[in-house]
């Protein structure tokens, strides 16, 4: 069954800027369906040109950058209500790639109505502008980490991140959250290796801030674990949904 965007779970939750009936009955105009993936799945590939773009509703995955030689680098983590293929529908083909960490379920949208979709709805084009620049602000954060923090501050900013998004999607419950990631996801979003990242995370675990293990993520004191990491958590403000 189809979710209808009356009915969508996520504007429920604190992140996001609550819709009206109006803006709801129009998403759903723009909505053409739901498409349902497997984990490790390529949603969009860099230089691809894809006709659609995506809402997560449910599930997380990965944005990465490839080099020729075939490393790659992490630049994001996707969660549930993040839009994906901005990218194409604005220059035409994707710049990055994205793939399914977990089981996907997506809102698809039809890329040849986005500049209507613009033209028409003033509001959700400016909502749409607001994502890019916050998309632009987080980057600029994640080169600053690459950087100039140390290994521990990494890893802790890297949590604090997690842990907080987590938390506005109401995905923690006793601390605790689903973080489905492999380590080397990480290690390659930090430029760490993954034995440092692995070592980093004992030492966080050891001073009884945060635990990693099993797909779970597990924070003991956020305070201090954000201020370890340098982090004054300007980054957690409601967002449009799309």
């Amino acid at each position: 069954m189809v979710t209808k965007c009356v009915n969508c779970p996520l504007a429920r939750k604190p992140l996001f800027k609550p819709m009206s009936r109006d803006e709801l009955a129009y998403m759903q105009r723009f909505k053409v369906g739901e498409l349902v993936v497997d984990p490790r799945t390529s949603l969009l590939m860099e230089g691809s040109n894809s006709p659609q773009l995506y809402t997560t509703l449910r599930g997380m995955g990965l944005r990465y950058k490839t080099l020729p030689s075939g490393r790659r680098h992490v630049i994001g983590f996707v969660f549930p209500g993040d839009f994906i293929g901005l990218q194409a529908g604005v220059m035409g083909e994707m710049e990055h790639s994205v793939e399914a960490s977990t089981s996907m379920t997506l809102c698809v949208f039809d890329r040849a109505e986005f500049w209507n979709f613009l033209k028409l709805r003033t509001d959700r084009a400016f909502d749409v502008i607001w994502l890019s620049a916050v998309e632009e602000h987080f980057l600029g954060e994640a080169l600053a980490t690459v950087g100039q923090r140390t290994a521990v501050e990494k890893v802790a900013w890297a949590l604090v991140r997690f842990y907080r998004r987590g938390k506005m999607l109401h995905m923690v419950e006793h601390g605790s959250m689903p973080l489905p990631y492999k380590q080397q996801d990480l290690a390659d979003a930090l430029g760490l290796s993954l034995v440092h990242t692995n070592k980093t995370l004992a030492k966080l675990r050891d001073r009884q801030l945060a635990n990693w293990s099993d797909g779970i993520l597990s924070v003991h004191d956020v305070d201090r674990l954000a201020a370890l990491a340098q982090d004054d958590g300007s980054e957690v403000v409601t967002r449009p949904l799309l």
